[in-house]
């Protein structure tokens, strides 16, 4: 299963490799690290933006959390496998921001999310409006 416009439309690539730790019994990842190997795809995405986490919270006070998540599950990977995560901003509203996320291993589809993630106070842990300059960093971002 080919999905090229999607890749095309991502602004973000990352490759992370498959390792025992994130296998099951069967051989095969563990369905909850696809959420692993996202977030650690966003966090890249970000950083290649010149977002590091820890100083938005202390700059800007505020931080990302996650408040939904929808995956679905095309194939299978397995050890060894080097999967590219793929990230694409497809929503952003004013405190939110709707990603799509996709794994595949060479030209096959193995996992995709949607996945909403919102903007809080980091003390409060309420949701609060992103800040201009963020959103549009965001909004803005090339593709890399």
């Amino acid at each position: 299963m080919t999905n090229t416009a999607h890749i095309a439309n991502a602004h973000h690539q990352w490759q992370v490799r498959v390792y025992w730790e994130d296998t099951d019994a069967g051989g095969i990842v563990f369905y909850a690290n696809y959420l692993k190997f996202f977030e650690r795809a966003r966090t890249e995405w970000l950083r290649t933006l010149g977002l590091q986490q820890a100083h938005m919270q202390q700059a800007l006070g505020g931080m990302f959390v996650v408040s939904d998540t929808s995956v679905r599950y095309h194939r299978p990977s397995r050890l060894d496998d080097a999967l590219q995560i793929y990230t694409e901003l497809v929503v952003c509203g004013k405190a939110t921001l709707t990603l799509k996320q996709s794994a595949w291993l060479d030209t096959d589809l193995v996992s995709e999310a949607r996945i909403r993630i919102g903007w809080v106070n980091s003390h409060t842990l309420k949701p609060t409006r992103l800040p201009s300059a963020l959103l549009d960093t965001l909004v803005n971002a090339p593709r890399t």
